[in-house]
């Protein structure tokens, strides 16, 4: 088992809002380990120290990750199956500081399988009878790869009676003599050989005794699992051991192969070990069956033909159900998570531009208020009014009457002049900053939520979804006169959205 202990790397993250920087390992490959080996780290911030720690996406990965950033994971030996080499597993690390503020990165962990020896318990008896052909085969239930390898056996020439012989596949052949025979009477044999993995060819070492009776095996084909009928998805592997024994010995097989009612399974599926151990591996793929809720079966007949021309058959069903394309699906709903947040992002950037304009049309309405003025004269004993009040037209001229003069001087607002209210200016800045507050916490929320894109593939994404485009078509834009030359969608970069967005992903 290899244990990692990690220096330390730092990343910055950035958002409009908060900057700070993530202390994590700095090796190349840091992130990359096989599984049985043990990663551990504490994670930290820079420039301070964070109130707690949390993660995501760690649900049956068995990582210990507690709030003070220590992290511990020793990835379990059937996360990756031999066949796929390696798995990648997404999680996102956050730290949060009090009044909210908090930084997220998505990191993403690649498992490689590491292949464990075969596993050899203790063997039952072999009885034998003197001057016969005795056979025995190694069970499997007592002998088995615990990565699901194929496996072989190896005879030890210096732990092996004379005359005896033990296959690849786990036949043990003896025929005693007398002298042999009587000897097991009172001292049974110990045979030891050893168990190889296949293609890594990694060895345990096994034994059974060997006692007075008579055991004798036909030969067959064994298809490993033993069912009949096997149901698999479009996207599942279909994977199947065969092994072959025969009494007259390995060398005596001449050809082993299988026949397909369907011309869709390609027959290089089977793949031959040695001359008794095969395998057999498919994957039918998307477009194997045709229709929605469809399913096709397919019968596999496994043959097995000796030199003497002998033929040993074994037949299985396998039907193949349609499957939904889990790959094409993710990168469909990661298509609408991120149109929807650059559409919320689209117009959170318009209702910045329009709060400006607001803003600049009410402080032009507030300085003209020392520039706007009219006065109001009138006169004891005259008959008329300044005509700078009143036009000169004769017909406007107003009689007075009194012996005082009186000079108002009334000053107006510049907005009601122009032909426009200060008040309207206000409740349009208003509603600007409604709207805009509310689209950035939906919006947030939303990306926060649908990050990883296990969590889009539920129901609640569309109604989440549906949720969001109400507020960026909010009825109240109408009032805001925004201007309709601007584009309602733009294009922006993943670096543009998180500036907006902290939590997006572009998972």
């Amino acid at each position: 088992m290899r244990r990692v202990l990690l220096g330390i790397a730092i990343l910055c993250f950035s958002s409009s809002a908060f900057s700070q920087e993530l202390v994590f390992p700095f090796q190349y490959g840091w992130n990359i380990i096989a599984e049985g080996d043990e990663l551990s780290f504490q994670l930290k911030a820079r420039d301070s120290v964070p109130d707690f720690f949390r993660m995501e996406g760690i649900e049956a990965l068995g990582i210990q990750f507690d709030t003070l950033g220590n992290f511990y994971w020793q990835p379990s030996y059937d996360l990756v199956s031999r066949l796929d080499g390696q798995k990648e597993f997404n999680v996102i690390f956050e730290a949060q500081w009090k009044g909210k503020s908090k930084i997220r990165t998505n990191i993403t962990f690649t498992v490689l399988h590491k292949n464990r020896p075969p596993v050899v318990e203790e063997l039952p008896i072999v009885y034998v009878k003197m001057a016969t052909s005795n056979t025995f085969q190694i069970p499997g239930e007592y002998v088995h790869d615990p990565d699901g390898d194929p496996i072989t056996f190896k005879a030890l020439p210096e732990k092996m009676p004379q005359g005896a012989s033990l296959s690849s596949l786990g036949v043990f052949t003896w025929t005693p003599s007398k002298t042999q025979f009587y000897s097991l009477r009172n001292n049974p044999l110990v045979v030891e050989f050893l168990v190889e993995d296949q293609p890594d060819k990694a060895a345990t070492r096994g034994r059974f005794k060997v006692a007075q009776t008579q055991m004798d095996l036909p030969p067959e084909i064994l298809i490993v699992p033993g069912d009949s009928i096997f149901d698999v998805k479009e996207s599942e592997l279909l994977n199947l051991k065969i092994y072959v024994s025969d009494p007259n010995g390995d060398d005596n097989i001449a050809q082993v192969g299988f026949v397909s009612s369907d011309t869709g399974v390609p027959a290089s599926s089977l793949k031959e070990n040695t001359n008794v151990q095969s395998e057999f591996i498919w994957r039918p793929g998307y477009d194997f069956v045709e229709g929605i809720n469809a399913s096709r079966a397919v019968t596999l007949t496994f043959f097995a033909i000796d030199h003497a021309n002998n033929r040993v058959q074994k037949k299985i069903l396998a039907r193949v159900f349609d499957a939904e394309n889990i790959e094409e699906r993710d990168n469909m709903l990661a298509t609408r998570y991120r149109n929807t947040l650059i559409q919320a992002k689209g117009l959170i950037d318009l209702l910045d531009e329009n709060y400006e304009t607001l803003t600049k049309a009410y402080r032009k309405a507030k300085k003209g208020k020392k520039h706007r003025a009219l006065v109001n004269a009138s006169l004891g004993a005259t008959t008329g009014l300044s005509p700078v009040v009143l036009p000169t037209d004769q017909s406007k001229v107003v009689s007075a009457i009194g012996g005082t003069t009186v000079l108002t001087l009334g000053t107006l607002e510049a907005t009601e002049l122009l032909g426009k209210s200060k008040s309207d200016i206000l409740e349009k800045m208003k509603v600007n900053v409604e709207i805009r507050n509310q689209l950035q916490s939906a919006g947030d929320n939303f990306a926060r939520k649908y990050a990883l894109r296990s969590t889009r593939r539920g129901q609640e994404f569309d109604i989440d979804r549906d949720k969001l485009l109400p507020i960026i078509n909010n009825q109240k834009l109408v009032i805001l006169e925004l201007d309709a030359s601007k584009p309602s969608y733009q294009d922006y970069t993943d670096k543009q959205l998180r500036k907006t967005f902290p939590d997006f992903s572009e998972e």
